[in-house]
């Protein structure tokens, strides 16, 4: 990771156009001054060996940034998953990805509350 004063120079959001907190992101990214890569995870959605780096970069488990509120995940009865269940579900099912995962050159963060992308920017 970068040093403390130095800012990033790359940014990636994993991103959902339809939620207002990834839009939030996305915009304090920008108004960094960098471009975004927007990954519209829905439509592509990581790889489950993509999935699970992301998460480790981040520090968290499948079981912190799964979607617990989304109907899919009672649906599917996920509440007692194990964290190797939650990964392959959130893989199959990326509506249960929380959002938005934003990887800069300075590290990883799920961006919720938005205002968290700051740490890596």
């Amino acid at each position: 990771m970068a040093g403390t004063n130095e800012t990033a120079t790359t940014a990636t959001i994993y991103h959902n156009p339809r939620c207002s907190t990834s839009r939030n992101t996305l915009k304090l990214i920008e108004e960094a001054g960098l471009e975004p890569t927007v990954v519209k995870y829905l439509e592509t959605p990581p790889t489950r060996d993509e999935l699970s780096t992301l998460l480790s970069d981040a520090g968290l488990r499948p079981s912190e940034a799964v979607r617990r509120k989304e109907a899919r995940f009672r649906e599917l009865g996920l509440a007692t998953a194990s964290e190797d269940e939650l990964l392959d579900a959130m893989v199959a099912e990326p509506i249960l990805i929380e959002r938005p995962i934003v990887v800069t050159d300075r590290g990883t963060v799920l961006a919720r509350p938005y205002e968290k992308v700051r740490e890596i920017l």
